[in-house]
């Protein structure tokens, strides 16, 4: 058996749009709808929502059949949660608050088995099929995708570094956490925080590296793709139930 292809990485590597959503409602039935509705990715979050290892396990089995390519936030940069992700069979990983080139290495190496990193070896697991897979532990970085998210004005500044880390597949540019990093949290549409935005995704272009970022804003998703963000979040399923949910209620009422 050979290893399951990475289409989102191979897509991202050739500069194609990507669309995707962020997932937080820890509910399989919500990832059966996310990846019958043909989203090209879609995070389950670790870091701001309450997914344990077991929930996003059994998300990653129910979007196995389909083409929507399940992206893992993890909550920390920190090898031991990336161990037990990469085991259960996610082969795209995103990591919180990556400020710089040591940070972003570090990253990298919780991927790659030794001598190359410090992921550690088990045996048979959903990530080779139970064994199955011919060669997985010396061709399973070729479809492992890391993804690292910077969050703050010095994370921007830093991405030309940052981007020269070898095994860095995409940088997300992450505009919550940057508003609050200058002092500006929540302040999605100021110009000082879009700046930051697109300072981030020009230094990304100038990198080779493809640009990432969220929004639940469909005018902004549509301008950051025009404008060249490579994958895009354009909205989380608890904003849309949400807003959804109070749009329909006021019709009502």
């Amino acid at each position: 058996m050979k290893n399951k292809k990475n289409k989102f990485k191979e897509n991202i590597l050739k500069k194609e749009k990507q669309i995707g959503i962020w997932s937080c409602l820890t509910n399989n039935t919500v990832a059966e709808i996310i990846s019958v509705t043909g989203f090209d990715w879609s995070v389950i979050d670790m870091e701001h929502s309450p997914n344990d290892i077991q929930e996003v396990l059994t998300q990653l089995q129910v979007m196995e059949g389909y083409n929507t390519e399940p992206v893992v936030r993890v909550p920390w940069n920190e090898p031991v949660t990336v161990k037990r992700i990469l085991d259960m069979g996610a082969q795209t990983i995103l990591y919180p608050f990556v400020q710089n080139k040591d940070e972003a290495k570090a990253a990298v190496e919780a991927t790659r088995y030794p001598p190359k990193g410090v992921r550690g070896v088990m045996s048979a697991a959903r990530m080779n099929r139970y064994g199955h897979v011919e060669n997985y532990y010396t061709v399973a970085e070729q479809e492992i995708c890391v993804l690292i998210q910077c969050e703050t004005k010095e994370a921007i500044k830093n991405i030309p570094d940052i981007a020269k880390v070898e095994g860095i597949d995409g940088i997300f540019i992450g505009p919550s956490d940057l508003s609050s990093s200058i002092g500006k949290i929540g302040q999605f549409e100021d110009k000082e925080v879009q700046d930051l935005i697109y300072e981030g995704l020009e230094l990304c272009k100038k990198s080779g590296k493809p640009a990432g970022i969220l929004t639940g804003k469909k005018d902004y998703a549509k301008k950051y793709i025009k404008d060249g963000y490579t994958f895009v979040a354009v909205n989380s399923d608890t904003n849309l139930f949400a807003r959804g949910a109070e749009n329909l209620l006021k019709e009502f009422k």
